[in-house]
């Protein structure tokens, strides 16, 4: 396994403007103690790589960058993301078609748009599955969302699987737990009917902290493929704004409910 060790600032002091960068990786290996300042787009894309882990990032951009992921997963097996600190404009971590095996712990995500199996799934033609997702010890500030799935409405099929986000704290979070197989965002569906992706083996565990709207937990699965084997444990999300209490909503799924939970779900 190569080991590589990087520092490096992608701002332009001079002109004061930031500049387009992309990161990429397709290797086995090891990255850590590097930072990443001031990405336009993703700061790290990590496609068709196998055993590769980052260890101990710094990414960081502004709310006002334009599509700014910070690591970006796709067609890659046995990634591990450990101890590492991610604040920009898009999601933290994203997760698209063929990743597999993937480890994330330990991670601190915000601002952004939190960590999230993402919205390619159902949108392009064959493209992999998603399978093998543990996401634990983790903590989300001032985000616009926790730890979602989504999947565009009607176009094409596939599948997400095997996926725990566990031992999660929440701070300040807009729609901390979500599915969303209804993702279309600014119109750009061209047909409503249900999404084809296939959503099982799926657990919320462990989940504590604050909500920044009311509908807390929210499982909006497919009406074509409805979600399988969804679990809900030991919820714990506070409310306290205008809209209170906090909420849940289920759609198109019967999730198995154990442990304490606040707010109840699906009641």
């Amino acid at each position: 396994m190569k080991n590589y060790e990087i520092m490096f600032s992608l701002s332009n002091a001079k002109s004061n403007k930031l500049r387009a960068a992309m990161v990429f990786f397709n290797k086995k290996g090891l990255v850590r103690d590097v930072t990443s300042l001031n990405s336009k787009n993703f700061h790290f894309n990590v496609l068709g790589c196998e055993d590769f882990t980052f260890q101990s990032f710094i990414i960081t951009a502004p709310e006002t960058s334009i599509k700014a992921d910070g690591i970006h997963i796709g067609r890659s097996k046995g990634v591990i993301i450990i101890d590492t600190k991610i604040g920009t404009v898009d999601d933290c971590i994203s997760i698209s078609d063929g990743t597999q095996y993937l480890k994330v712990s330990k991670v601190t995500c915000g601002p952004g748009h939190g960590i999230s199996i993402r919205r390619t799934l159902g949108r392009y033609e064959n493209k992999e599955p998603v399978s093998g997702i543990t996401v634990t010890g983790c903590t989300l500030t001032n985000t616009m969302n926790g730890v979602r799935i989504k999947s565009w409405p009607a176009q094409f099929g596939g599948s997400a699987s095997d996926i725990h986000f566990e031992h999660i704290t929440m701070e300040n979070v807009s729609n901390p737990v979500l599915i969303d197989q209804n993702y279309c965002p600014y119109g750009q569906c061209n047909d409503k009917g249900p999404s084809k992706i296939k959503i099982s083996g799926v657990r919320f565990k462990n989940i504590r902290g604050t909500s920044a709207s009311a509908l807390s937990v929210k499982l909006d699965c497919s009406s074509g493929f409805p979600c399988e084997n969804v679990e809900l444990a030991d919820i714990d999300l506070a409310y306290s704004g205008a809209e209170g209490p906090a909420k849940s909503e289920c759609t198109n799924v019967k999730p198995t409910i154990t442990g304490k939970l606040s707010p109840a779900i699906c009641q």
